[in-house]
């Protein structure tokens, strides 16, 4: 395998990672806050 190849193939892994992680991100932007809990706050 050759450098280009191997630049190629990183690219691709890259670009479906942040793909994956906007969708994420939408989708936690999209969805109800959370239900209120009995826990304390955290420090």
């Amino acid at each position: 395998m050759n450098d280009e190849e191997r630049k190629a193939r990183l690219a691709q892994a890259l670009r479906q990672n942040l793909r994956r992680r906007k969708g994420q991100a939408r989708e936690l932007a999209d969805s109800p806050a959370p239900p209120e809990t009995d826990l304390p706050p955290p420090p």
